[in-house]
């Protein structure tokens, strides 16, 4: 069977999944905030929740390819889900799988992979954002453990997360390799969740604070060496663009679909409004800008499956996708009219989901940062 063949078919589990699953809940799971959990366990009985996951550690063994087709189709339907679908295989378990021992792999990556466990990642601080170099959150080692002090805010499934890999500052402030990775499972003492943020979209995506008090943690549970924390979250973060240009991917798509059978289907001055030149440019621009963005994500997924580095790559695309999105959902809101400001159509949501991919995982400022830094270097 051809890899394409494949791939459709992995998407349109995703997308049956979804129709199914996710979007007679939508606006219920927005209203209330609600993290329905149980839809990541649904999901890791179909192999979405370790899908970069090897197949000997209970993944389902697939490439970056068929990574995004998955995101996309989730995320077409709930940017929320496809958010913390996003997270979860990206970024907790992303570092384990990138940087585990054995022994932590073959822990924790089954229970990651198959859905039983929900992963979260701690970076981010609430006075460290972009600047996570001078992050507060500290690990000090006593014997043969580590005292966690600190509190990591903005993070999804911070509450609710079984597990998280957190990174923690073992050195000074603003010196060099001065953080370390550690994996800190819920119920270990002085481990607690803070407060929920309540946000303006991705309002089923959990977000909240952890916070250590200290919390003990063994040497066991640190992922690499002393160190490296930093090192290694900047390259998880290369994987973790291309999942939220995905996601952008997936809202611009969702907007955009649902725009043009709204406007082949609304009537003015006895015609449908896709008739008209103001509509039809809007409908070509967003296709237009939606092919571009998904060819940027493409080209990083091939890199990122052939082991190549992918650094730029993954940040034009986040940077563009996200970008595009929010472009594309702006526009599906004014050919909606003075329905698309209603919550009875789809498109308020996903123009309130969307500003959270220029934000999260580095702003778009922060890719633009990366791209230069990147194009400047080879120069």
């Amino acid at each position: 069977m051809m890899v394409e063949e494949i791939t459709q078919q992995i998407a349109e589990t995703a997308k049956n999944f979804a129709a199914q699953h996710i979007k007679p809940h939508v606006m219920e799971w927005d209203e209330s905030q609600e993290f329905p959990a149980h839809i990541f366990h649904e999901m890791g009985a179909l192999g979405l929740m370790g899908v970069l996951v090897p197949e000997e550690y209970g993944g389902s063994g697939l490439g970056y390819t068929e990574y995004k087709a998955i995101i996309e189709e989730i995320s077409k339907v709930c940017g929320s889900i496809g958010l913390s679908l996003a997270a979860h295989n990206s970024l907790c378990t992303g570092h384990i799988l990138a940087f585990g021992n054995e022994e932590q792999k073959n822990k924790y990556l089954p229970k990651l992979a198959s859905g039983e466990w929900i992963g979260a990642w701690g970076l981010t601080e609430p006075n460290t954002g972009s600047d996570a170099g001078n992050m507060k959150c500290t690990a000090i080692k006593k014997g043969n453990e580590w005292i966690l002090n600190g509190t990591k805010s903005w993070i999804t499934h911070g509450k609710s997360g079984n597990v998280a890999v957190v990174i923690a500052r073992t050195g000074e402030p603003r010196s060099k390799n001065n953080a370390t990775a550690f994996i800190v499972e819920r119920g270990t003492k002085g481990f607690s969740g803070g407060k929920k943020e309540n946000k303006l979209g991705m309002r089923a995506s959990e977000t909240a604070e952890m916070i250590f008090d200290n919390c003990v943690i063994p040497d066991e549970n640190r992922l690499g060496e002393i160190g490296d924390g930093f090192k290694q979250s900047m390259k998880v973060l290369d994987g973790g663009r291309i999942s939220i240009a995905s996601l952008a991917l997936g809202i611009a798509k969702g907007a955009f679909e649902a725009a043009v059978k709204y406007s082949k289907e609304r009537y003015q001055f006895d015609q449908p409004i896709s008739n008209f030149q103001a509509i039809s440019f809007k409908i070509a621009d967003m296709a237009t800008e939606i092919d571009a963005a998904e060819l940027l994500i493409m080209r990083a997924c091939d890199l990122k499956n052939n082991h190549k580095k992918v650094t730029r790559e993954s940040a034009m695309a986040k940077y563009f996708a996200s970008e595009v999105a929010m472009k594309v959902v702006n526009d599906a809101v004014q050919i909606f009219g003075g329905n698309g400001y209603t919550k009875e159509f789809p498109v308020e949501k996903f123009y309130r989901d969307a500003k959270l991919c220029t934000i999260g995982e580095g702003t778009s400022e922060i890719q633009k940062i990366v791209i230069a830094r990147e194009i400047l270097q080879k120069f």
